[in-house]
């Protein structure tokens, strides 16, 4: 009889992330006891996330980007979604899931469309080693997506903001990185874009710009992009819960019944 080489456990799952062993966890080949008392949970995030620790400048940098999504207010469709499902009685978990699931094209989805756009046109021209960059090819790339959002009437993902004429979040991080002399080709593509976007139409980068440009550089994906945005504003998010369920009334409402509107037949 034939032996079968193909056996497969079906209720095997390979992972690289973490390993469980008696008193022990191992995450990306560390000791999570070591870690614990080692590092901060950005470089923890930036462990999980990129397989590796961040170097010092890395890891300093990636903190900054996280401490910047923190929170804006009460002004995201995420956070009011929180507060509202806060208010009817939900457990944190609940209003927690909600504000997650608010986040969509219109909301959050910036960060990914910049970090795609800013990637896609450095990959074109930098395929392998982006180490010596072209300041004219740099220059080029920003006249092309200048031409195929502004001139085409589009608006340029992760450029202005609806509150902000300059965004003070985008405006420091700018500001840090040049300071640390850390501008890699994304950085320098959005920088070179913002001065013809600026220029042209007075609208400069927002967060989700500045920080599409640098988790570019930190050589994270589009996607884990997204990622680190929804890992830096929960925590702001569930401040707000928390807020909400100690201050606030219960059964919160976006309106009231005399604001609503009937029109029959439409």
């Amino acid at each position: 009889m034939q032996e079968n080489n193909f056996k497969v456990n079906p209720h095997s799952l390979k992972t690289a992330v973490s390993g469980v062993e008696k008193n022990k966890i191992i995450t990306r080949g560390y000791n999570q006891k070591d870690l614990i008392e080692k590092i901060r949970y950005s470089d923890m995030v930036f462990l999980l996330l990129k397989g590796r620790l961040p170097s010092v400048i890395e890891g300093k940098i990636f903190n900054h980007v996280l401490v910047s999504f923190c929170d804006h207010g009460v002004t995201p469709p995420s956070t009011q979604t929180a507060r509202l499902i806060a208010s009817s009685g939900s457990p944190i978990n609940s209003a927690v899931a909600g504000a997650l699931l608010s986040f969509g094209n219109k909301h959050a989805g910036a960060i990914q469309k910049a970090m795609e756009l800013y990637q896609s046109k450095i990959s074109s021209v930098y395929l392998i080693d982006d180490a010596d960059i072209d300041n004219k090819q740099i220059a080029s790339l920003a006249i092309e997506i200048y031409n195929e959002y502004i001139v085409a009437g589009k608006k340029v993902p992760g450029f202005g903001h609806r509150y902000h004429e300059i965004d003070p979040r985008a405006d420091k991080l700018i500001d840090i990185v040049v300071n640390k002399g850390f501008i890699g080709p994304h950085i320098k593509l959005a920088l070179a874009l913002q001065d013809l976007v600026y220029e042209k139409k007075g609208i400069k980068l927002n967060v989700d710009g500045a920080n599409a440009a640098i988790l570019s550089d930190l050589k994270f994906t589009p996607q884990l992009g997204l990622g680190v945005f929804i890992i830096g504003r929960v925590p702001g998010i569930i401040a707000h819960i928390n807020e909400e369920n100690m201050d606030e009334d219960e059964f919160r409402r976006f309106c009231d019944l005399d604001d609503i509107i009937y029109e029959a037949g439409r």
